[in-house]
């Protein structure tokens, strides 16, 4: 008998064959020397043991437009062909929903993107601990403000966060927050897997992206400031040469909000900058993967994930 079963992948890709969907939008030709362009290839496919009769599924793959990144173009390819519409989901992020009926015991997602990315923008003066405090703004903010089941820290940590923060004001304590974590954080693929929450990751004091990013989220929005989850990839090789294609990686990082948003990358400790191409944003990464879908029909066999980035200016 066939079952309905979930699927989910942690890298990004979006369509193949039969249907597509393309963006396309006007750029400089030159690109500051402050900004990179780069080419984005993911293709992720899925393998049955036997014929799926049916397959709903959600992509978060395209990159964003935002005063920091600029997407020239973004094609999502889906093999078999499937019935495609996209939307903005409720954090903002653009989602290409699919869904297809013929047999198939293969399914290849592919998203294609080129994208001008740069520096963070300069973000407005800091606000206050005071300002933050302040419950029209702590109602604003509040879906960023409180604790997921993925991103819940207990008390011993908070305030041993708390302690290293000290007087510090808001802007400068979300720095101090994220240079903890990642001091006290091994990054080590294979140690945790999608459902690993940040107080297991955190008391292991080992994780992959995802975990170091969750622990940084939980923290921030224990001492109130409001934070949220990235996903995006990362382009590995910061002397990279004009039209090297490298093998990338999907990633994740977080933002605070002090006054305006701040981004930072606990797992490398370094600045969001050219190398770093946004996808979505929400509360932790459950808001923000980049496939997940249900199929009627055989167990999955497998599937397999690959990303290649190619800086271009």
């Amino acid at each position: 008998m066939p079952q309905r079963q979930s699927q989910s992948q942690q890298g990004q890709s979006q369509h193949g064959h039969g249907q597509s969907q393309s963006q396309v939008q006007s750029g400089s030709v030159r690109v500051p020397g402050d900004r990179w362009r780069l080419r984005v290839v993911h293709r992720s496919a899925f393998r049955y043991g036997g014929p799926v009769r049916s397959s709903y599924n959600e992509a978060r793959m395209t990159p964003e437009n935002s005063s920091r990144q600029t997407t020239l173009r973004s094609r999502v390819e889906i093999e078999p062909a499937a019935t495609v519409h996209a939307y903005r989901d409720y954090w903002g992020s653009t989602v290409t929903a699919f869904d297809t009926h013929g047999p198939h015991t293969e399914l290849v997602v592919q998203a294609t993107s080129e994208v001008e990315a740069g520096p963070e923008p300069h973000v407005p003066d800091p606000v206050s601990w005071a300002d933050l405090a302040v419950p029209d703004l702590r109602d604003r903010f509040g879906e960023m403000l409180r604790p997921t089941p993925l991103t819940a820290m207990d008390s011993p940590v908070v305030d041993e966060v708390r302690a290293v923060v000290g007087d510090a004001g808001p802007r400068e304590a979300g720095h101090l927050v994220c240079a903890f974590v990642h001091e006290h954080m091994e990054y080590l693929t294979g140690s945790t897997n999608v459902k690993t929450n940040a107080m297991q990751a955190w008391t292991h004091r080992k994780g992959v992206c995802q975990d170091i990013s969750h622990v940084s989220v939980g923290l921030l929005r224990a001492l109130g400031l409001p934070a949220r989850y990235v996903s995006g990839y990362l382009h590995p090789a910061p002397a990279a040469a004009i039209g090297q294609s490298v093998t990338g990686e999907s990633h994740a990082w977080v933002e605070w909000w002090d006054g305006g948003w701040s981004g930072h990358d606990p797992t490398n400790s370094v600045e969001i900058g050219p190398r770093h191409v946004t996808l979505a944003r929400g509360r932790d990464y459950s808001d923000v993967p980049p496939l997940k879908g249900i199929f009627s029909g055989p167990r999955s066999e497998g599937s397999t994930v690959t990303v290649e980035v190619t800086r271009l200016a």
